[in-house]
C-alpha cells in the first residue's frame, strides 16, 4: 500500500510502527470512504469516546489515502516524545481559553488552503455521556467550516472503547477488538455561508454536524440515541443527582 500523497517522511515512519500494533489489537469494519472528496482540503469530524480513538481515527483516514492533521489538545504538545511526534507530523495544537486560542483556527484554515485534510473531534473531550453517545459539540467546528467553506464529512467510530476504556490507561487488546468507522456525505452547511458568524449561526452549523454523526453511529449500534443530546453545562437537566453538597457526579462506565 503506498503512504498518502501529502504525508511527510516523519509521518510515513510513525505509520510503519503505528499501524501494525493496531492490526495486531483491532480488527476493522470500515465504510463510507467514497464520500472524501477527491481534491482540494477538507474537514472530517468524529465522535470522541476514549483516548485510543484519535489513533484508530487516524488509521481510517491513513489506510484510505488521508494523512489528517489533528486538532489535538496544546498539553500533549508538551509531553515528552509525543509534542516532538505531534509537531514533525503536521498536528494542529488547539489554545483554549488563551491569548493563543485563535492560531488553532488560523493553523487549520491555512492546512485545508494547502489542500490538507483537518480532522477533528467537535466534542472537544471525551464524551461524557454515560452510553457514550455524542455530546453537545463546541462551536469551532462551525467556526472551521463556515470559513474555509470545506466540505464536513462526519465520521462515527465503534470499538475504539473496547480496546482502551473511557479514563482508562490500561489496554486490553486480545482478543482482537472490532473497530467500526463509516464516514458519511457532507453535512448541508452551504445555506449558512452568507450569515454571519454569530452564536446564532455556530451554534446551527454545530448541531448539524453533531446530528450527521450521531445518526452514523446510531445506524452502526443498531440503537436509537437519546433524544436529548448530552450537555456538560447542564448536568442537571439530564438526570443527574446532586451528591455532597453543590457537586454534581457524572455516571460513567467502568
Amino acid at each position: 500500500m503506498h503512504p498518502p500523497v501529502r504525508s511527510n517522511r516523519a509521518y510515513r515512519n510513525v505509520a510503519r510502527i503505528v499501524r501494525p500494533l493496531l492490526r495486531a489489537m483491532t480488527r476493522h469494519d470500515w465504510s463510507g470512504t467514497e464520500n472524501f472528496p477527491r481534491e482540494g482540503g477538507f474537514i472530517v469530524a468524529s465522535n470522541h469516546m476514549t483516548n485510543i480513538d484519535p489513533l484508530t481515527f487516524a488509521h481510517f483516514l491513513w489506510d484510505n489515502g488521508v494523512a489528517p492533521k489533528i486538532l489535538a489538545k496544546a498539553p500533549l504538545f508538551k509531553v515528552p516524545v509525543l509534542a516532538g511526534v505531534l509537531r514533525a507530523t503536521g498536528q494542529i495544537p488547539v489554545y483554549r481559553n488563551t491569548a493563543s486560542a485563535g492560531e488553532s483556527l488560523t493553523a487549520a484554515v491555512t492546512a485545508i488552503g494547502d489542500g490538507d485534510v483537518v480532522a477533528v473531534f467537535p466534542e472537544g473531550t471525551l464524551t461524557r455521556d454515560p452510553e457514550l453517545w455524542p455530546m453537545v459539540g463546541k462551536t469551532g467546528i462551525a467556526r472551521l467550516a463556515l470559513t474555509t467553506q470545506a466540505p464536513v464529512i462526519p465520521v462515527a467510530q465503534w470499538g475504539p472503547q473496547n480496546l482502551l476504556a473511557r479514563y482508562g490507561k490500561l489496554l486490553k487488546p486480545f482478543p482482537r477488538k472490532l473497530v467500526t468507522v463509516v464516514a458519511g456525505p457532507p453535512v448541508v452547511l452551504d445555506d449558512l455561508y452568507g450569515r454571519p458568524q454569530d452564536t446564532a449561526t455556530l451554534r446551527e452549523a454545530t448541531e448539524r454536524v453533531m446530528d450527521a454523526i450521531t445518526a452514523l453511529l446510531a445506524q452502526v449500534r443498531d440503537e436509537q440515541p437519546p433524544a436529548v443530546r448530552y450537555d456538560m453545562r447542564k448536568p442537571l437537566a439530564q438526570g443527574e443527582k446532586r451528591v455532597g453538597g453543590d457537586h454534581a457526579t457524572h455516571p460513567e462506565l467502568p
